[in-house]
């Protein structure tokens, strides 16, 4: 992922933030990060060209993709730090994350934003990365988390994206073939995540032609 890269920096931050949390359990914690995901789905879901600079319906998604992104990403610290951390919690914590994927991603392809065509290949990106991730860990790889998109690089344009869409609307710019800047997001999900999956997929291929699993 390209934002794993720098995780590190934001590593601190997000340590000090997981000490407020450490009376929480954290599976808690990841299904609130689940409950957020709803949230902006449904806003998302029910925003609309018309109507966006009435009830900014975009930016209030926006808040709640930002606080599942957080809480995704401190479910696990808390973990830790509360000596917590179990495989059924990651276990729990990758399947809920799948969800809210197709909880967001989901309700912004089938929104008025964007064509169905594109939502669908946006949506089959996002899930098939995250399933070659995890499928490398399954046949006795390590989890792979290389590639274009990861997760922490979708909440960051899930949140940045949305925000340009309605500002453009107030400046009723226009782009060519009636696309929208939501549109292009997902058409960017689509392309990359794919490769991303494909990439992954390679990598994979790779390791057993190594040698180091034969069975």
């Amino acid at each position: 992922m390209v934002l794993d890269r720098t995780r590190e920096r934001a590593d601190p931050l997000l340590t000090v933030i997981a000490k407020q949390f450490t009376s929480i359990n954290p599976d808690l914690l990841t299904w609130c990060a689940l409950l957020f995901s709803v949230i902006a789905g449904v806003f998302f879901y029910f925003s609309n060209p018309a109507s966006e600079l009435q009830n900014f319906f975009l930016l209030f998604a926006v808040l709640f993709v930002f606080l599942n992104g957080l809480f995704d990403a401190i479910d696990g610290k808390v973990a830790k730090l509360t000596h917590k951390a179990s495989a059924r919690g990651d276990f729990l914590d990758h399947v809920l994350d799948r969800y809210a994927d197709v909880f967001m991603v989901g309700a912004l392809a089938l929104s008025p934003w964007c064509r169905s065509p594109i939502g669908l290949l946006a949506i089959v990106g996002v899930l098939l990365t995250s399933y070659m991730g995890t499928q490398a860990q399954a046949v006795g790889h390590q989890r792979d988390y290389s590639g274009l998109l990861g997760r922490a690089d979708r909440i960051v344009l899930l949140i940045f994206f949305p925000i340009i869409q309605h500002i453009a609307l107030g400046f009723s710019l226009q782009l060519p073939w009636d696309f929208t800047i939501i549109e292009l997001v997902l058409v960017y999900f689509a392309i990359v995540g794919n490769i991303t999956a494909v990439q992954r997929f390679y990598i994979t291929l790779r390791w057993f032609q190594k040698g180091f699993n034969r069975k």
